[in-house]
């Protein structure tokens, strides 16, 4: 990879990691609004858990992103996440609102799909051998990691 395309990943790491943690920090910051927020929308139960469950999965899959460790996953968990969010909060298209957020969201699953199929890039902790993108083409294969992990340790 090209020393500029090592920069361009890391930015856009950083720029999609920067979406996710400013959403999970406000729910942080207000949970009871976000909870109002959610049952507004017609989550009239288990607001607490999935209100957790935002924060989990916004905050670490930020987390992941920013600094480039089990990026893959992370961009997955995020990508995951976003399909039945988008489809709760951003389909109500005759507000010009919430069509822009559904439009940004299709171009944020873009971009996950992108880190998600070709890892956090050079410039990464998973790039350094700590996380799940520390062998070249790297999949989001659990079973075959613990396989290789066994192989290492048994040689």
């Amino acid at each position: 990879m090209r020393q500029d395309h090592a920069y361009s990943t890391l930015i856009g790491r950083i720029l999609m990691a920067a979406i996710f943690l400013m959403s999970g920090l406000g729910k942080i910051a207000d949970p009871a609004g976000t909870q109002q927020y959610m049952q507004a929308m017609g989550m009239t139960w288990a607001t607490t858990l999935f209100y957790i469950g935002a924060i989990v999965i916004e905050v670490g899959g930020g987390i992941s992103l920013l600094l480039g460790y089990w990026t893959r996953a992370g961009a997955m968990a995020l990508l995951l996440f976003m399909i039945p969010t988008t489809l709760v909060f951003h389909t109500h298209f005759a507000d010009q609102n919430q069509m822009i957020h559904f439009l940004k969201n299709l171009a944020m699953f873009g971009g996950l799909c992108y880190i998600a199929a070709y890892g956090a890039g050079p410039i990464s902790l998973d790039a350094r051998g700590g996380g799940a993108g520390r062998r070249e083409n790297a999949h989001i294969d659990l079973r075959q990691d613990e396989t290789f992990q066994k192989r290492r340790t048994s040689a």
